[in-house]
C-alpha cells in the first residue's frame, strides 16, 4: 500500500540532497552538458522545477501542462539561468509541491498526468521522488545509481517492470538481482529470457540510463526496451 506521506518525506530529503550537491557547481557548470542527450544541467534543473509545479497542478485537479509544446518552451526558457536562480526555483517549486501534498485530500482519487495517463493520487509523491532521484544522477555531478536509496531502487524497478509488462516488443523476461525477481514484457506462461545483475544496473537498464553491459542475459540477447 502506498504511503503518500512517507513518500513526501522522501521527496523532501532527495530534493535537499540534490540542492546541496548542485550548490557546489558554478554558472559555467550549469551550461555544460548533462547526461541526457541535448540537455545541459540547466535544462535538467529547469525541468525539475517545472515538473514540481506540474504535479501541483495534477494534485489540484488542473491539467499537468498546458501542452507539450508549452512544457518544452518553459524548459528552454529557464535552462540558461544562473545557478542561484536555478537552485532557488527548484527549492521554491519543491516547497509548493510539499504544500500541495500536505493539504487535506482524498488520496484514493484518480488523477490525470501527461498524455492521458492516469494514476492514484497517492502515487504522485513517488512519481516526484523518481524525478528528483534520477535527474540528480542525470546531472553528472557524482551522484550515481549506486547511491540511490535501496527502497527507491526496488520500488522503481518494480514500477518500470510493470510499465513494460504486456508490451508487444519486449519478450517475456524475468529480471533478478539474485535476491528479488520481477517479470516484464509480453504475457507468457514462462519467461524466455532471464536478465541478471545488480539492482542499480537493472534500474539503469530499465530507466534508459545504462546500456545493460553490466547485465547477463540467459535464454537470448538482452531485450531492447522502448523509450519511456
Amino acid at each position: 500500500m502506498i504511503d503518500h506521506a512517507r513518500d513526501l518525506v522522501s521527496v523532501r530529503e532527495a530534493t535537499d540532497r540534490l540542492l546541496i550537491a548542485a550548490a557546489k557547481l558554478d554558472n559555467a557548470a550549469v551550461t555544460e552538458p548533462s547526461r541526457l542527450p541535448g540537455w545541459s544541467r540547466g535544462h535538467v534543473l529547469a525541468h525539475l522545477a517545472r515538473n514540481a509545479d506540474a504535479l501541483v497542478n495534477v494534485l489540484q485537479g488542473r491539467p499537468m501542462y498546458v501542452s507539450g509544446t508549452a512544457r518544452d518552451a518553459d524548459i528552454e526558457r529557464d535552462a540558461p539561468r544562473p545557478l542561484d536562480v536555478q537552485l532557488a526555483d527548484v527549492r521554491e517549486s519543491g516547497g509548493r509541491f510539499q504544500d500541495a501534498g500536505a493539504a487535506p485530500a482524498d488520496w484514493t482519487r484518480t488523477v490525470e498526468l501527461r498524455n492521458g495517463v492516469t494514476d492514484a493520487a497517492a502515487r504522485v509523491p513517488f512519481r516526484r521522488w523518481v524525478e528528483v532521484e534520477l535527474h540528480h544522477v542525470d546531472l553528472g555531478i557524482g551522484y550515481e545509481l549506486e547511491d540511490l536509496p535501496a527502497e527507491f531502487v526496488e520500488r522503481e524497478i518494480d514500477f518500470l517492470a510493470n510499465r513494460f509488462t504486456g508490451h508487444p516488443d519486449v519478450p517475456p523476461t524475468r529480471v533478478t538481482d539474485g535476491t528479488r525477481a520481477w517479470s516484464t514484457g509480453r504475457e507468457a506462461d514462462a519467461a524466455e529470457i532471464t536478465v541478471r545483475g545488480t539492482a542499480p544496473d537493472l534500474l539503469g537498464w530499465l530507466a534508459g540510463r545504462r546500456d545493460g553491459s553490466g547485465l547477463t542475459a540467459e535464454g537470448g540477447t538482452l531485450p531492447s526496451l522502448p523509450p519511456l
